[in-house]
């Protein structure tokens, strides 16, 4: 029996398009010689796995995607809505190479293969904080070597979205990602932290200690604005490097809306 609970099932076209972003810059998806992704709990419909396809495809022409749900009624909905696809009556290749089954965080995968990538988005937020380090060991016992867990959570449209990356040693880093026009301040993530991370926003906590200085960064900022919401979201995040926070990938990043530390700078103490 597939194992985990089944979710809400709540999907929108471009929920995920964040990050699916930062997924097409991870070195496992060009390097891996099987590149297989996994879209795990994908909702009750398709399209999430559909469009993380479209948007792989676009760095690596020949990955593969498979959705994965523990709901049979979710399985069989993804398969019509592939049949669409497949039918050329979508906006996706009809030869995408997508695929639905039934799986929870055991992650079955056939002829035992591994995955390159397992995407899996808003499936915690249920789970008592208790039960993230084994969703975690389940999943990451399935990927390649080199393979990394993407585990987050976003709002209903996508415009606030945070997440971590987990390898077979553990999680790795935490990234935050803003639409940045109208935003009022980038603590707004704080109500979509991963659960390994939401109960702990609290003083005393380095998670607190991150929001709040990025807060006061932005606030700092404020006339930079009129230049544009990237350049106020770039400058803040050049207080915090300079204030030591150890803010990693390309500053390409950085005009998007993302920011991405080690998890070691905001894990619980």
């Amino acid at each position: 029996m597939p194992i985990g609970e089944i979710t809400r099932g709540t999907t929108n076209t471009n929920r995920l398009r964040r990050v699916d972003r930062f997924i097409t810059t991870m070195p496992v998806l060009r390097q891996s010689d099987d590149p297989l992704v996994v879209d795990l709990g994908y909702g009750a419909s398709g399209v999430t796995a559909f469009e993380l396809q479209q948007r792989l495809a676009r760095v690596r022409a020949d990955v593969e995607v498979i959705g994965l749900e523990i709901s049979p009624d979710r399985v069989r909905t993804a398969n019509e809505q592939l049949q669409s696809v497949r039918a050329g009556t979508t906006t996706f290749s009809p030869d995408a190479r997508v695929s639905f089954a039934l799986g929870g965080f055991e992650t079955p995968l056939p002829e035992n293969r591994r995955a390159a990538v397992i995407r899996a988005f808003n499936v915690l937020r249920q789970y008592p904080e208790s039960d993230v380090p084994d969703a975690w060991a389940r999943m990451t016992a399935r990927l390649q070597p080199g393979g990394a867990l993407v585990e987050g959570t976003c709002n209903e449209i996508g415009r606030v979205s945070s997440w971590v990356t987990v390898t077979s040693a553990g999680a790795q880093t935490f990234s935050v990602s803003l639409r940045l026009d109208d935003l009022e301040k980038p603590s707004i993530v704080a109500e979509r932290l991963p659960k390994a991370l939401i109960h702990h926003n609290v003083p005393g906590q380095p998670i607190h200690a991150l929001l709040s200085e990025l807060d006061r960064a932005w606030q700092h900022n404020a006339g930079v604005g009129v230049y544009g919401a990237s350049q106020r979201w770039r400058a803040s995040l050049a207080v915090l490097d300079a204030t030591g926070w150890p803010l990693l990938g390309a500053r390409s990043r950085r005009r998007l809306g993302e920011l991405t530390v080690p998890w070691a700078s905001v894990a619980p103490v």
